[in-house]
């Protein structure tokens, strides 16, 4: 009995730390966007680049994290957020802006909606 209360506590406070760990990576200073980005796309990067949290609708974006800011996905070995190793690594993703990442580039090139290759 006491393991299956100890077993429902854990279950319950890793359910809670999961839920409150969906921190988004912040953008970095090696990022940029494309002049032919639209004005209003143009704008809410820039807000996003100064530090305003994202809301609302956003895009899973490819290779425009540093190493260890990815929001989730990195490739085989790594289980989730934080979790890429090197930056603008190409199978991690961190949320951008909605419809902005087709226009982000960095150092690497341009950012993407989907895998980019190994990076």
């Amino acid at each position: 009995m006491k393991f299956q209360k100890n077993l429902v506590h854990a279950l319950v406070t890793g359910a809670v730390l999961a839920t409150m760990s969906s921190a988004q990576a912040k953008p970095n200073d090696q990022l940029s966007i494309s002049a032919d980005a639209p004005i209003k796309i143009q704008e809410y990067f820039a807000s996003w680049k100064e530090g305003d949290r994202l809301r609302g609708r956003k895009d899973k974006c490819y290779g425009i994290a540093l190493a260890g800011e990815n929001d989730c996905k990195a490739g085989a070995g790594t289980s989730c957020e934080g979790t890429s190793t090197v930056d603008f690594q190409g199978n991690a993703w961190t949320y951008a802006p909605k419809g902005s990442c087709e226009f982000i580039t960095t150092p690497n090139g341009t950012a993407s909606l989907s895998v980019l290759g190994q990076g």
